[in-house]
């Protein structure tokens, strides 16, 4: 996946003007070919959980060009686009379609996203019904057995209760070790390092560095202990 020149800014009323613009993006550029791990680190506010849905295609850039070169992307996310009046279960088949899936082949991943989960009888329920830990469980099962090509994870996540979440955290680490792109937004520069090789650093919407893990979280520690 490419990104070239993306920016992306949002509109939002004032009390005191007709319209605040807020620059969430600028002219940020980047590569992530098969088999990547790449950890996306800034400060709150940073732009990180933007640039992962602009990658998802959750958000269209206002400028700038997104080029998936045909690899399929799943957003592991609690703003990842489900539709609360539908049932889980058809929540899966719908993200699957929209990752290039056919009904059939979507709705094949259902009993595995049941199982993950936990949430049995529930899938049948609308998402609008679930509790936040719920629908956690949801994305994360449906994100990562929809086994994309890449997978994009917001850390912003809460997944569950204490033992889903050590499952998950178990069943994350595995997905580092396969031949399988990893985009993941985190404030853990620890997790960074031991997960990724390359990190991109994001500051108020601009890339500050990209390269090599350890050289960019170098840079980022000097600058916030400057």
């Amino acid at each position: 996946m490419r990104l070239e020149d993306v920016t992306v800014v949002f509109t939002d009323p004032s009390f005191f003007s007709n319209v605040e613009k807020v620059t969430a993006l600028k002219d940020v550029s980047l590569h992530v070919g098969r088999g990547d791990k790449v950890g996306v680190i800034g400060a709150n506010g940073a732009g990180k959980s933007t640039l992962v849905r602009v990658m998802a295609g959750v958000l269209k850039p206002n400028a700038g060009t997104v080029d998936g070169e045909g690899m399929s992307c799943s957003l592991l996310s609690l703003n990842a686009g489900f539709d609360g009046e539908l049932s889980g279960r058809r929540n899966v088949v719908m993200h699957g379609m929209l990752m290039g899936l056919t009904r059939r082949e979507a709705a094949s991943r259902i009993d595995a996203v049941t199982e993950m989960s936990g949430l049995g009888d529930a899938m049948k329920r609308r998402v609008s019904t679930y509790s936040t830990g719920m629908r956690a469980r949801l994305c994360f099962s449906t994100a990562i057995n929809l086994e994309p090509d890449i997978l994009l994870v917001d850390e912003a996540i809460v997944v569950g209760d204490r033992e889903f979440r050590e499952k998950s955290e178990r069943i994350m680490r595995e997905r580092f070790t396969e031949d399988r792109a990893i985009v993941m937004v985190s404030h853990s520069l620890a997790n960074v390092e031991h997960l990724c090789e390359r990190a991109i650093w994001l500051d108020q919407g601009e890339i500050r560095a990209q390269g090599d893990t350890k050289s960019v979280v170098h840079a980022y520690r000097n600058a916030n202990h400057s």
